[in-house]
């Protein structure tokens, strides 16, 4: 038999998804920016030309915000399932209606 969690693991467990979500958020801000800045920097190097520096820099930026921003986006999703599986779970236990996933295939 599976033992149930206790209050105690809960906030545990919420604490950790609240630093994990702080994470997601500085990781899509920054990997984000360091896209945005890339697309500046290529227009600037489509206007006045293709230096080594413009191109090491749109590739860095580009590198770095990929870096940065997938395990972002991933565990974003993972984080919002979470909650939205404690709704559905607290929901059931009120003896709530619970409306039925739809699968995303």
């Amino acid at each position: 038999m599976i033992p149930l969690p206790s209050a105690a693991d809960d906030d545990e467990v919420l604490a950790h998804r609240a630093r994990l979500a702080r994470f997601v958020k500085i990781g899509k801000r920054v990997g984000y920016g360091l896209f945005a800045y890339a697309v500046v920097v290529f227009v600037v190097g489509a206007i006045v030309g293709f230096a080594a520096w413009i191109v090491n820099s749109i590739v860095a930026a580009m590198l770095i915000g990929s870096v940065l921003l997938a395990p972002a986006i991933v565990f974003g999703y993972g984080i919002r399932a979470a909650e939205r599986d404690e709704r559905e779970q607290a929901a059931r236990a009120a003896g709530e209606a619970v409306p039925e996933r739809r699968s995303g295939y």
